[in-house]
């Protein structure tokens, strides 16, 4: 018989590539990990690992028991979303990953309602990147990712996750009232300093290229994946950006902000494990952000 600890704990290295990841990620030592891995590879009769230089390489009997793991992880998942749902109260704990302007405008307000309405329900969260947050959702580490899709840039799909709407903000070009010459246009910040969010990420992918249509490089002097400092730096006259409409939430801007050509919107949507998306939890969790949501759209 198949250890399914042992099966699972083989999906961990798919998911993370080294047995120093899986143990971090487990709490476990790396001797550990590969002791039980060994116990595997020994129950089964064949090689599932091989070293890759600092790595190690999943053989093609490795997968085959990968995709069983996966499936017996679906399984189980389902029958603790319909135990749940046999329950009268939403009860036990749900992890959240959240990008930052999403958790300043909607977090609070959700979180607040869900401790009222949902006392015995543990709700934790964490500030992600939304690529990063994905993967971490599918590879188990969250129950429920609040995302983000730029015009024209798909963002990331994983096959267990499912994907709902949640809400649509308009980004606008971000710029002082003051310090820089005049601007009335996206072409008039051609010679201006740009604060951008870091390489990699969707924004930055997304601001290049409507510069580049515009018939420029953005001179990108400042990087910072943190708006609120973004904001900083452009109400003190030391630069411009593209920022979405939710980092105002209940304040009034300190920056003037202008229409872009085509009035772009970014869409937000909401992504859990398919699997587990009848979850009690889950469904209190999405309910309760469509509502704020709705709110913050109608102030």
């Amino acid at each position: 018989m198949l250890d399914v600890r042992r099966m699972i704990l083989l999906r961990e290295v798919k998911v993370r590539g080294t047995l120093a990841a899986v143990a971090e990620a487990l709490g476990l030592s790396p001797s550990a990990v590969s002791q039980q891995l060994g116990q595997l590879e020994k129950s089964v009769g064949v090689e599932l690992l091989r070293k890759t230089g600092r790595g190690v390489q999943l053989t093609p009997q490795a997968e085959i028991l990968v995709t069983h793991a996966s499936d017996i992880l679906e399984s189980l998942e389902r029958a603790e979303a319909d135990l749940a749902s046999s329950l009268t109260s939403v009860t036990g704990s749900i992890r959240i990953a959240v990008f930052q302007s999403a958790a300043l405008a909607l977090l609070p307000d959700a979180l607040r309602i869900l401790r009222r309405e949902h006392p015995e329900l543990r709700v934790e969260m964490v500030q992600r990147e939304p690529e990063t947050a994905l993967y971490e959702t599918w590879a188990r580490d969250f129950d429920l990712v609040i995302a983000e899709q730029y015009p024209g840039h798909a963002a990331v799909r994983h096959a267990e996750l499912d994907r709902v709407h949640l809400t649509s903000d308009a980004i606008r070009l971000a710029v002082p009232h003051e310090g820089l010459p005049p601007v009335a246009s996206l072409a008039d910040t051609a010679d201006l300093p740009w604060v951008m969010e870091p390489r990699g990420a969707a924004s930055r992918h997304w601001a290049e290229q409507i510069c580049r249509r515009a018939g420029f490089e953005p001179d990108v002097r400042f990087e910072t994946a943190d708006l609120q400092a973004q904001i900083r730096l452009i109400a003190s006259g030391n630069a411009v950006a593209l920022m979405p409409d939710l980092v105002w939430t209940g304040r009034v801007p300190s920056v003037q902000l202008l229409e872009l050509e085509g009035k772009p919107r970014r869409s937000i949507f909401t992504s859990v494990r398919r699997a587990g998306a009848n979850r009690p939890a889950v469904l209190a969790c999405r309910e309760v952000l469509e509502r704020t949501a709705m709110q913050v759209a109608a102030a």
